[in-house]
């Protein structure tokens, strides 16, 4: 069917469009199988319970035709007589009912699942429209509809002509028998009528269950553009997921420049790249980096360290290895521990010396040897 954009509906449905359909109460339904099945099933339970429903209601006529004259002339004794005949058939009754009942609710729960929508309950003022009615009427759907009585109609009756045409001689004949025996006969008989009707609607069934699949499945089709609005609808528009991550950027440097006051070195390229280290001792692992960037973000590093007076060491190699092999708030790689470790010792050294408790420590060398892999 064509959008009104000229589109057709070529894509399946998305798992988003099914979950809607469902809350509306749209599930595929074949009504043909609850039927069949019901059916099928109270001729099943007559077949195994026929001969206690035929016990009972021989029981339950003798009861009911068998008195003497005084009970026919007192009230009270007609009330005994009709509980007791109930009380007769109500087990077995009550069996088959509850047998159909459930029948029922699993039948129609096989084919789209058990589904409970408020919204499919309210009332639609465009289903009271005559012309959406003769739409419906005239339309696809309503021919689907009409195929299958007929079909329906052609599959029962050639059922009832030859179930009849069997057993026509055999139904005159009961007439003749006794009621201890024309009930059993009578019923086993009918048991078996029914049982052969119903499993001709199987023949329906077959073509009804999965037509009524793939007509739900066509209804629920998308065009390309539908999907691509779903999908864009579930995972953001795209101006909206940058503004978000840019968001995040930001905080994350804010988070970032503020662990730089309590940083022991930054390590310079010296223009492009910063590599904030942080050492503590207490726990015993190696320096981790606690800030790192480059241009911009580099330049505000050593802006703030400044500020907080956390000393800046000019080495552009191992600036480079830290900032290109090392993650924020991880350690250093162990290859680099020695190069690290110089630098550190150095300031330790050199705030000792200020302090007026050391010596003035060797300088350091421009450029420390890095190893094979940490070459930037």
């Amino acid at each position: 069917m064509a959008e009104s954009d000229g589109q057709e509906k070529t894509e399946d449905p998305t798992g988003k469009k099914l979950s809607d359909a469902r809350k509306k109460g749209q599930v595929p339904r074949s009504k043909e199988l609850g039927t069949a099945a019901l059916l099928i099933m109270a001729s099943s339970s007559l077949l195994f319970l026929g001969g206690y429903l035929a016990d009972a209601f021989i029981v339950m006529m003798t009861d009911l035709f068998t008195f003497d004259r005084d009970t026919a002339f007192d009230p009270k004794q007609m009330e005994v007589m009709f509980a007791t005949g109930i009380a007769e058939m109500l087990l077995p009754v009550a069996g088959i009912l509850i047998i159909l009942f459930c029948t029922g609710i699993i039948a129609n729960i096989v084919i789209g699942g058990l589904n409970f929508s408020t919204e499919a309950m309210m009332p639609k003022f465009s289903k009271m429209s005559p012309l959406a009615g003769f739409k419906r009427m005239f339309g696809t759907q309503g021919m689907v509809e009409l195929l299958k009585s007929i079909l329906k109609v052609s599959v029962i009756g050639c059922g009832v002509w030859g179930i009849l045409h069997v057993t026509f001689e055999d139904i005159l004949n009961l007439s003749s028998t006794p009621l201890s025996a024309s009930a059993p006969r009578s019923l086993d008989m009918l048991t078996w009528m029914f049982i052969l009707l119903c499993f001709t609607l199987i023949v329906i069934v077959v073509v009804d269950v999965p037509y009524q699949l793939w007509n739900h499945n066509k209804q629920l089709k998308m065009t390309k553009q539908e999907v691509k609005d779903e999908h864009k609808d579930q995972d953001g528009k795209p101006e909206v997921k940058a503004r978000i991550r840019r968001l995040q950027m930001e905080a994350a440097q804010r988070r970032m420049m503020g662990e730089i006051p309590d940083a022991d070195v930054v390590v310079t390229n010296p223009t492009h790249f910063s590599v904030a280290i942080k050492y503590d001792s207490s726990r015993n692992g190696a320096p981790i980096v606690v800030a790192k960037g480059v241009d911009h973000i580099a330049l505000k590093i050593r802006e703030i360290a400044r500020e907080y007076e956390v000393p800046v060491m000019r080495s552009p190699q191992l600036c480079r290895a830290i900032y290109h092999t090392t993650d924020l708030d991880k350690e250093i790689p162990s290859q680099l521990f020695v190069s690290v470790a110089q630098i550190l010792a150095y300031i330790f050294q050199l705030e000792q010396f200020r302090k007026g408790k050391g010596k003035r420590p060797v300088a350091l060398p421009a450029e420390f040897e890095m190893p094979d892999g940490f070459k930037y």
